[in-house]
């Protein structure tokens, strides 16, 4: 498995830099975005260190799609929300150059229009909670 010491999302595949873990496989690792559109958008990325979709290996595009959809059906049944987005930037907009599947919560009405993707904060200890009531909606 390949990994880059340097991309800030093998480092939290790793154990060395913390995250809000909600989830680790074999295959994929989840946690909260630190900037999350809505409170509880999980980040999902493989554990192997590959940047872009058409790199990632085709025996990982099962563990990967698979858990955005557990996480996607625990999101709403875990924080009560009405649906979920999921995306992937490829390149552009790409923040980490790691491939990261957005599972993002959703609500009618919540103000998320096209693609523009405000973000918000969480208070001291409120990522935890978060990542705890998906951890328990995914169980």
């Amino acid at each position: 498995m390949t990994s880059d010491p340097g991309c800030l999302f093998c480092q939290i595949v790793a154990g060395t830099t913390e995250a809000a873990r909600v989830l680790e496989t074999d295959d994929v690792v989840g946690f909260l975005d630190v900037r999350p559109v809505f409170k509880g958008h999980v980040l999902l990325v493989p554990r192997e260190h590959v940047v872009t979709l058409p790199d990632l290996p085709g025996d990982l595009i099962v563990p990967l799609f698979s858990t955005a959809q557990r996480v996607a059906t625990a999101i709403t049944s875990g924080l009560g929300a009405q649906g979920t987005f999921v995306a992937m930037n490829n390149v552009v907009s790409q923040s980490v150059a790691h491939l990261h599947v957005h599972v993002v919560p959703r609500t009618k009405g919540d103000g998320l229009r096209g693609f523009f993707w405000p973000r918000t904060k969480y208070a001291d200890g409120e990522a935890e909670t978060y990542a705890a009531t998906i951890r328990e909606a995914l169980a």
